[in-house]
């Protein structure tokens, strides 16, 4: 019986004017960007949930084409990003997470409307589920998803930070 090797995780803090959050990535890609401003243990508990027993490596050089990215968007130098990703989920959340980056940016999306799209028009709440589980905020950009009546609603990296988001990127909130 061969056993499988679990990947190690490479992490890096990601400071910059006025963004701190943690990165992580495998040898295969970006797998987490963090909250802003949340304490280590957001990353580490994430880490031992999805990838028991594995590793966690600082490595600030193996992340800086990720940081190089990331800081290029918040910036306003990129609109999409070409970095790998190691997302890992259910075959359902993996649609969810490939429909959010299907979302042009400055543009918004509801729930009802990423259901309908995976072609799942009643599984609105597993819908929503699986948006609170994506892994990598911001690249992953879970932030452009609002509720049916127009409002901003939840997001696992609070609301300022999907508010500050969202103006970066010009939306305009349907009503």
């Amino acid at each position: 019986m061969k056993m499988e090797k679990k990947p190690e995780v490479y992490w890096t803090l990601l400071s910059h004017e006025g963004w701190s959050l943690y990165v992580a990535a495998t040898s295969e890609g970006l797998c987490f960007v963090g909250s802003q401003d949340h304490p280590w243990d957001e990353l580490s508990s994430w880490v031992s949930q999805r990838f028991p027993g594995s590793k966690l490596t600082q490595d600030d050089a193996r992340l800086q084409p990720y940081v190089t990215e990331l800081i290029a968007y918040l910036d306003g130098e990129k609109d999409r990003f070409s970095i790998p990703l190691d997302v890992r989920g259910t075959p359902f959340q993996r649609a969810v997470w490939e429909a959010l980056c299907q979302i042009p940016f400055g543009q918004t999306r509801t729930y009802s409307d990423i259901a309908a799209q995976i072609q799942k028009p009643a599984a609105v709440r597993a819908v929503g589920a699986a948006i609170g589980a994506n892994p990598v905020l911001i690249c992953v950009p879970c932030h452009r998803v609002i509720g049916k009546n127009g409002t901003l609603t939840g997001y696992r990296g609070g609301m300022e930070m999907k508010e500050v988001l969202l103006s970066h990127e010009g939306s305009a909130l349907r009503v």
